[in-house]
């Protein structure tokens, strides 16, 4: 692969934190798995074969080769690639930790080489979770965000955010998958423009309004430089930015073509546009953020779809008088016993299960033990959770090492204690 691969691992999960109190978030388990294979398995699969890490420090046992920021810094996904500024030497892939997708990478990819643009991103359906959140009694639900992107009708492949449209659809359906291939060059633009943030919220729209823009050129004012931006740091930022796109091979083969991008009126390509977005729109397939509880229950539910592999870990005792429905996972090392119903649940590592316990969609975690006669539906249990004899749990969110009294009736609760519980 041409791009190097940068995965964003660094956020706090601050939408989720009744369960990122005590597990970093890329270490979350979805199907068995920690969040971040997700991305590096597709990354994997598309071919690269080394990919840089952006993380805080908690995350180190990984045991993988990782560019570590405070935990305490407040960084922005745009900060974090000024931070590793240095490491860059081409374009760039950019994934966040949470995106658990099917996409075929090379779509994107092509898009962005094709039309030599300055930003190519994913985008896919959103999607409306209509199951119980566990833990939420009493939560006021927050608004939820929606992106507001313009979509050219006349174009083809699914191009969005392109510039000099003579009809635009609104639409409020898609998700930003937080997966971006950017120019080198952005990079650059961002370590002169340190005011810039967040690459969803401040980056990739001015870049999108930029494409209304012309170009400034050396003798310009700058006068219609963002207001978010400083002016200096604009200036020089944008002309560096507009600047490295002038490739002269490039012009001369634009110049020298009969090729265009559009219909209906007899302009140059891309209108003698410089800077260029594009998105490509994810119509059929998986693609999910797991960036809040409701999401990442769904995420949990469809993640093992990607597996070709058994439902149960070879190493799993399950007893033959119990029920694992096909729509189970079971992980390895956990035991089953007797009499035990499990329908549409992830079951984690180390955990067990005892008699005459019934599980309906439900997560439970790594090192969990259950005792005979529960009954757990719709519920996150997490890791080292003790659910003692007898307990009835609905729709309830169970923290880290947290002790359920005998005969214990929950619905909707979030049962948890410090955020410093330590499980041994």
């Amino acid at each position: 692969m041409e791009l190097q691969a940068v995965v964003m691992a660094a956020g706090g999960g601050s939408r989720m934190m009744d369960l990122t109190y005590n597990t970093a978030k890329p270490l979350l388990p979805v199907g068995n798995r920690p969040l971040i294979w997700y991305p590096l398995n597709l990354l994997e699969r598309a071919g690269f074969e080394e990919v840089i890490v952006v993380t805080t420090k908690d995350v180190q046992k990984m045991k993988m080769d990782v560019v570590c920021v405070q935990e305490d810094a407040d960084m922005g996904t745009a900060d974090a690639l000024r931070h590793i500024q240095q490491k860059i030497k081409t374009d760039l892939l950019v994934v966040s930790c949470d995106l658990i997708t099917d996409v075929a990478l090379h779509e994107v990819v092509d898009l962005f080489r094709a039309h030599n643009a300055m930003l190519a991103m994913l985008m896919s359906k959103a999607h409306e979770f209509t199951e119980t959140v566990p833990g939420q009694k009493g939560k006021k639900k927050g608004g939820e965000q929606r992106d507001f992107v313009g979509v050219d009708p006349d174009l083809e492949e699914g191009l969005v955010i392109r510039s000099t449209h003579p009809r635009m659809h609104i639409r409020t359906d898609l998700l930003d998958a937080h997966l971006y291939c950017l120019k080198k060059c952005v990079v650059d633009f961002l370590v002169a423009n340190k005011c810039i943030s967040s690459l969803r919220g401040e980056l990739v729209p001015y870049l999108v309004r930029k494409q209304f823009s012309k170009a400034t050129t050396p003798g310009s004012n700058g006068e219609h430089t963002d207001q978010n931006l400083k002016r200096s740091d604009a200036n020089a930022g944008l002309e560096l930015l507009i600047s490295s796109r002038d490739d002269g091979l490039l012009q001369l083969a634009e110049e020298r073509s009969c090729w265009n991008d559009h219909h209906g009126d007899m302009s140059e390509a891309y209108h003698g546009g410089r800077l260029r977005c594009y998105a490509h729109i994810m119509e059929k397939g998986m693609c999910y953020r797991a960036n809040t509880l409701a999401a990442y229950v769904e995420a949990n539910r469809v993640a093992p779809k990607l597996f070709d592999e058994s439902p149960v870990h070879p190493s799993a005792v399950v007893s033959e008088r119990s029920l694992v429905g096909g729509d189970s996972i079971i992980g390895p090392f956990t035991n089953i016993a007797d009499k035990t119903s499990i329908k549409r649940s992830n079951i984690g590592a180390y955990t067990v299960v005892k008699e005459k316990v019934k599980i309906s969609n439900s997560i439970i975690m790594n090192g969990v033990t259950i005792e005979e006669g529960c009954n757990i539906q719709g519920s996150v249990i997490c890791n080292g959770a003790v659910i003692s004899r007898g307990a009835d749990l609905k729709y309830c969110l169970v923290g880290s090492c947290q002790h359920i009294e005998p005969e214990g009736e929950f619905i909707n609760q979030l049962i948890k204690v410090s955020n410093h519980s330590v499980c041994f």
